[in-house]
């Protein structure tokens, strides 16, 4: 497992990174862009460097990866960019294609979300499938995490958080577990959107270690976010979906446990 956390700086200057395409003096006015759809989720396309043309499943036959399938999640800049990412829940002899993938979000580009005619900064929430059918690859990169729409292969899209506008949402923030030990977290949480991308309904399904504030930290963290809808079909859905969240401790506070814990 593979992941790091989503913190309010990392969020925020990913957001001004993406953002600062500040024209040089002198140069051309660019043409008038078409004007953007009123909403629209991130999403893999199908550029060149886009995620799906980009893995070389011809290497990973070559390698011996068989049928696999691994989830992801990363940070869409509103350029279209991947500032961050991670993989996790790997179903067995899944690591060829968990390291692909990985290698090759560090230069895909999306489509970026759009939230009220303006290109946001959101959270993309996907599923890849590998498969050798007749000795040749099968890709599939759906953009949900729902195992019933990932096995019957549907064109539902997760909601996805974002950054920015009406949204509170500022990414994960590591709680107080009071324990002694740095540990990672991971926190299953329900969700309800409706069709406008409001949060109607939130629980903790699970977490992991229990009693450590991890639940609490999750609900506090997307209390307050609001969401690019679920889609099908090409249009926005109410839905009831589950996303995994992941609490890993900062390097920091790694550091300052140690020094807590050695001897004087």
């Amino acid at each position: 497992m593979r992941l790091g956390i989503f913190c309010c700086v990392s969020l925020l200057l990913s957001l001004d990174l993406a953002l600062a395409q500040t024209p040089k003096p002198g140069s051309p006015s660019p043409s008038p862009a078409p004007k953007l759809p009123e909403i629209r989720p991130a999403l893999v396309g199908t550029a060149p460097n886009s995620l799906i043309n980009t893995i070389d499943t011809a290497d990973l036959i070559k390698k011996g990866q068989k049928e696999a399938a691994v989830m992801f999640t990363c940070l869409v800049a509103p350029t279209g960019q991947v500032v961050h990412s991670g993989a996790y829940r790997g179903t067995r002899g899944s690591e060829l294609l968990e390291q692909e993938l990985l290698k090759r979000l560090l230069t895909a580009r999306f489509i970026p979300a759009v939230h009220n005619h303006q290109l946001v900064l959101a959270i993309f929430y996907g599923t890849v499938k590998f498969a050798v059918v007749n000795g040749k690859p099968r890709l599939r990169i759906f953009a949900n995490q729902q195992l019933e729409e990932v096995d019957k292969e549907t064109d539902f899209i997760d909601p996805q958080p974002y950054v920015g506008q009406d949204s509170k949402f500022t990414g994960l923030h590591y709680p107080e577990t009071g324990s002694t030990v740095a540990v990672t977290g991971v926190v299953e949480l329900g969700l309800k959107v409706d069709e406008k991308g409001n949060l109607i309904g939130m629980e903790v399904l699970s977490e992991q270690p229990p009693l450590l504030g991890f639940g609490n930290a999750a609900l506090t963290d997307f209390s307050e976010a609001k969401f690019i809808p679920a889609f099908r079909d090409g249009k926005p859905i109410e839905s009831n979906v589950k996303i995994p969240v992941y609490y890993k401790p900062s390097a920091s506070s790694i550091q300052e446990q140690d020094e807590d814990q050695s001897p004087e």
